[in-house]
């Protein structure tokens, strides 16, 4: 599929199937973080990939929502503040764009492998550090989760139109 074609069937998915995912396919996914762009180069980011049951069940208590528990892993992007570029003129942290850009690397990949993602930010921050044992300097940026979607229907997007984003 072209990047189009990708970025169209791309999602925010909310229910998987119980079924695990090949070691290979994760795997290909991080290959595609890792090669993601920040700014200077510094790649302010770590990833926990979360497989085994009960770290799992543990760290979906971060974010309680029932679609959440369908979930057979979640990708935990995290930012180092000390290592991000901070701009000069106003010394504005990178951190969070440069995450973010390796988390989209992260879910189109995903969705050319036949996973479905959803980004998630409204979780609880302290318990996630506390449950993955991260240092003060590791910042969890966002959840996602990856698995195969339950539905292979790709819901319409509600975009705004081209000419609305121009200016």
């Amino acid at each position: 599929m072209n990047f189009l074609e990708l970025v169209k069937a791309r999602y925010s998915v909310r229910n998987y199937e119980e079924r695990p995912i090949e070691q290979n396919k994760l795997d290909y996914i991080m290959e595609c973080v890792r090669l993601a762009p920040s700014a200077v180069n510094f790649q302010p980011w770590k990833f926990a990939v979360i497989t085994e049951k009960k770290l799992l069940e543990a760290l979906k208590s971060a974010y309680p929502r029932e679609w959440i528990k369908t979930a057979p892993c979640i990708i935990v992007a995290c930012g180092d503040h000390n290592v991000a570029w901070h701009r000069k003129l106003d010394n504005k942290d990178h951190t969070d764009v440069d995450v973010s850009i390796a988390v989209e690397h992260l879910c189109l990949a995903a969705a050319e492998q036949g996973l479905g993602t959803c980004w998630v930010f409204n979780f609880d921050v302290p318990l996630c550090k506390e449950i993955l044992g991260l240092p003060a300097n590791i910042e969890p940026v966002a959840l996602v989760p990856v698995g195969y979607p339950a539905s292979q229907e790709v819901p319409e997007k509600n975009r705004k139109p081209l000419q609305d984003i121009l200016f």
